[in-house]
């Protein structure tokens, strides 16, 4: 659940949320616009499957757009899902790096209290500071 929050925090702060929500609009926009246009596709939900036939690259042929109009249509709905796939997967990244960098300073975090208080820890306790540390700098020396 935290790590939800923490994606969602960042969609927020990025406003990737509101480019999602436009770009999720343009595509049922998108999709409407073609099948007004094009009489080759007549239904909705095959504009629709168009659609992701286009954004996904796919083009499975099994519809095409015939008009000039429903293929610039097309070209638009690529480029515009060129830009929201390569924005989603740099918050993506943005998202695991926030996540690694959390988790080290909980661990640090940890590490450090644990520190602080070695007048007060047993042997076994000082023990597996002590591996913990060499096991620290192996991963350094490597």
């Amino acid at each position: 659940m935290k790590r939800l929050r923490i994606l969602r925090n960042i969609l927020v702060r990025t406003k990737t949320n509101q480019i999602l929500l436009v770009y999720f609009i343009f595509v049922l926009l998108s999709a409407f616009i073609i099948l007004l246009v094009d009489p080759a596709i007549t239904r909705y939900g095959d504009a629709l499957w168009y659609c992701y036939a286009v954004i996904s690259t796919a083009g499975f042929g099994d519809i095409v757009a015939t008009t000039v109009l429903s293929k610039i249509i097309s070209v638009f709905v690529t480029a515009y899902s060129i830009i929201v796939i390569a924005l989603v997967t740099g918050v993506v990244v943005n998202f695991y790096t926030e996540i690694t960098e959390l988790q080290r300073k909980e661990t640090l975090t940890a590490f450090m209290d644990k520190l602080e208080h070695l007048d007060t820890m047993s042997k076994e306790e000082l023990r597996e500071i002590s591996a913990q540390v060499k096991r620290f700098n192996d991963n350094v020396r490597k």
